[in-house]
């Protein structure tokens, strides 16, 4: 019997989404994991094996070959410059690694010292130094929203989708730094040894 192609999926809304496309697609035999708990899913009806971990871990399974195919945003793939290919862009999961700050608190733009809380430290890195600015990173993992209210930071980046939890916070949304969407990515070795399986695929999803 031959050997499931693994998938590697971020838990949460992005392994729905990834699902359901597949699914419409015909990849998929169903449109939905039944179980949530369950950290390995077997589809044997199409020979695939999804593996559901966190959003960053997905990068580094599929770059060390423990999984064949992952779904990555296009955030956490420019933060960490895993050695994957990137061969499709997926029309789910947009969102943008913005700028935000406390409503009416707008006098942070005229330091040149500013205290930045975010989980993506390189690209926040980045696009501060190329505007001047010397910053302080402050690394958060959860409730990023409330590091400039209680004085732990000036600002964040941080992603945002409808911005909703920033309005709700009394934060207000500055300028985006990048745009993000879901992507496909794949192991080199893998895309040597099973180009055919893994080629079908990509077909398949850009194929309407």
């Amino acid at each position: 019997m031959d050997k499931p192609l693994r998938i590697a999926l971020p838990k949460g809304r992005m392994s729905d989404d990834s699902v359901e496309y597949f699914h419409r697609h015909a990849i998929t035999s169903f449109s939905k994991f039944a179980v949530d708990r369950e950290l390995i899913i077997a589809d044997k009806e199409k020979g695939l094996e999804f593996l559901l971990i966190r959003s960053k871990d997905v990068g580094a399974y599929v770059e060390q070959g423990a999984a064949d195919i992952g779904v990555l945003g296009h955030d956490v793939l420019a933060e960490h410059k895993f050695e994957v290919l990137t061969p499709v862009a997926l029309p789910f999961g947009a969102c943008r690694l913005s700028i935000a700050y406390p409503n009416g608190k707008t006098d942070w733009q005229n330091k040149r010292n500013i205290r930045v809380a975010t989980k993506y430290p390189k690209l926040t890195s980045r696009y501060f130094f190329e505007r001047g600015f010397n910053i302080t990173i402050v690394e958060l993992y959860g409730s990023i929203e409330i590091a400039p209210l209680t004085g732990i930071s000036d600002v964040i980046v941080d992603l945002v989708s409808t911005g909703n939890t920033l309005k709700a916070n009394g934060l207000s949304e500055e300028e985006s730094i990048l745009d993000s969407t879901a992507r496909l990515i794949v192991n080199p070795v893998s895309w040597v040894f099973r180009r055919a399986e893994i080629s079908k695929m990509i077909d398949t999803l850009t194929a309407f």
